[in-house]
């Protein structure tokens, strides 16, 4: 799966690309902490900043990290306040999603629009596997209802057994993008961005996004088959950490679209 901050399908020239830009600033050696405490005040241009000992931090161009809403401000706040000896991006979400909105979707809204958007075209939900009978039905228990949902949003996305290509209905595609179009804040984007990388299905991060499930059902529909075939064949440790890492980074993700509803 492609992470928020990896590259996108801008053209040829990648050294231009904006969200590459932000991801090549964060991967620097790691600074150590240099602040006793963070917290959050109001923005210069409105909205909430994190603040260090009662300075805003800014994003790698120089601007304030900031949110609209003082709940989510203060949860990236507590990502600094729970930093040790050194600051390390990798345990810190909604910063760097944060800093990807202001510094890099918000010079790239359509290019990242559209990178979502041909989600929707190959979409999870929509290939079934094509045995066992337990897996059939378990893959039409969890996933029916949201296609049935977004169905009635006008996007009837057809369905295919194994991984053989079907094409989408270009209205139903259209369907989706007016969805989309719902959530047009550059930290909205950055959210679904984010959670049709890690789940594979725009559909699911659609309906976390209108509020049609919590965050924990969206969760448990994206991996019933890693689920399923862990029951089958057991736990594997290194798959387990790296949905754990994953994890940490859908909930980031959901906690942005959350605070947009609210």
């Amino acid at each position: 799966m492609r992470d928020i901050l990896g590259e996108l399908d801008l053209g040829e020239d990648k050294m231009s690309d904006p969200v590459h830009q932000v991801q090549k600033g964060l991967n620097k050696p790691l600074p150590k902490r240099f602040y006793t405490s963070a917290g959050v005040k109001p923005g210069a241009e409105g909205g909430f900043v994190v603040a260090l000992d009662g300075k805003p931090v800014r994003t790698p161009s120089g601007r304030e990290l900031g949110v609209p809403f003082e709940g989510l401000a203060e949860a990236t706040a507590a990502e600094w306040d729970a930093q040790q000896e050194h600051i390390d991006p990798a345990m810190m979400p909604l910063t760097r999603m944060i800093n990807t909105a202001i510094d890099g979707v918000s010079t790239a809204r359509e290019a990242v629009f559209e990178e979502i958007l041909r989600f929707g075209g190959t979409d999870m939900l929509c290939y079934r596997a094509e045995g066992p009978e337990s897996l059939v039905a378990r893959e039409a228990e969890y996933w029916d209802l949201y296609l049935d949902w977004v169905a009635q949003q006008g996007a009837r996305l057809l369905l295919a057994e194994g991984i053989m290509h079907v094409e989408q209905p270009a209205e139903s595609i259209r369907a989706l993008a007016a969805l989309m179009r719902r959530h047009p804040s550059d930290l909205q984007l950055t959210a679904l961005h984010t959670i049709t990388t890690l789940t594979g299905s725009l559909v699911l991060a659609l309906a976390l996004a209108e509020g049609q499930a919590e965050a924990d059902e969206i969760w448990r529909a994206a991996h019933v088959d890693e689920d399923f075939n862990m029951s089958q064949w057991g736990e594997d440790h290194e798959a387990a950490a790296r949905k754990a890492k994953r994890l940490v980074e859908f909930e980031a993700a959901a906690l942005i679209l959350a605070a947009h509803r609210n």
